[in-house]
């Protein structure tokens, strides 16, 4: 089962210019993950960035990840992620994602499927069921939604253990508004039912956006990856202070809603 709050610190393609308190280094993400861990987050969707910073899928800078995440705080589950980032294509992804030898690694099912080579993303998919990896599907749309409900249908990917985050709004172009979650939402119960759901929402009405989806009983995914604001407009001080303000706020509606009843 999913963790009802991940964070997730760093993500691809920010950097310190965008907020000095950004982990980029493996030393910092643990640092970052230890304080985060503290605010209330049970994982973290970890991104490791090369030398120069830059979005990487090396599998021994991940392994370093894990094992410093097992000494620091051996309770954080660490899923790792596929993004290509407009770097790795669909084969190098499915390649990558059976040797990383992790407890949970996040696909987006654009991607993994964009060469439409179903047979090869099959085989990856189910050894990494046989492996004991918790595959989280990325969906950003209705169209990822349908997708994916056809490629377990068709057994292309396997109905165990379903895990999913739906992603609202997008990097820069299309922040995520809050009257974007309740269709959203509907959609992916009625197509996809049962599932293991995990929201994220990019821009500054994450905060709304991720205290109404816990309100609702699924989980979250909160950090400097989709969000660097509080709800107030002012940039936060680092992730662990956006998961105290998205638990805040998650339980001032839910005093409301008990007062209401």
């Amino acid at each position: 089962m999913l963790p009802r709050i991940m964070v997730a610190p760093n993500g691809a393609r920010r950097t310190k210019a965008d907020h000095p308190n950004l982990p980029i280094t493996i030393t910092e993400l643990v640092s970052d993950a230890i304080a985060c861990y503290q605010a209330g987050a049970q994982a973290i969707h970890a991104h490791v960035r090369d030398k120069s910073g830059r979005h990487t899928l090396e599998i021994g800078l991940y392994r370093e990840l894990i094992q410093e995440m097992a000494i620091a705080v051996p309770d954080m589950l660490v899923q790792l992620t596929t993004e290509s980032a407009g770097k790795y294509n669909p084969s190098s992804q499915r390649k990558i994602l059976t040797k990383l030898d992790a407890d949970s690694v996040s696909v987006a099912i654009r991607e993994f499927l964009a060469d439409d080579e179903l047979d090869s993303a099959s085989r990856a998919y189910h050894q990494a069921l046989e492996q004991g990896i918790n595959v989280q599907h990325i969906l950003y749309d209705r169209n990822d939604i349908d997708l994916l409900e056809r490629m377990v249908a068709a057994k292309i990917i396997p109905s165990t253990r379903l895990q999913l985050l739906l992603v609202i709004g997008s990097y820069y172009v299309c922040p995520a508004k809050l009257e974007d979650l309740d269709p959203l939402l509907s959609y992916v119960e009625n197509v996809i039912p049962s599932s293991d759901l995990a929201i994220c929402a990019f821009g500054i009405q994450e905060t709304q956006i991720l205290s109404h989806t816990l309100k609702y009983g699924h989980k979250i995914r909160v950090g400097f990856e989709n969000n660097l604001h509080n709800i107030d407009g002012q940039i936060a001080v680092d992730n662990a202070a956006r998961i105290t303000e998205v638990l805040h706020y998650a339980a001032k509606l839910k005093d409301h809603q008990n007062k209401s009843t």
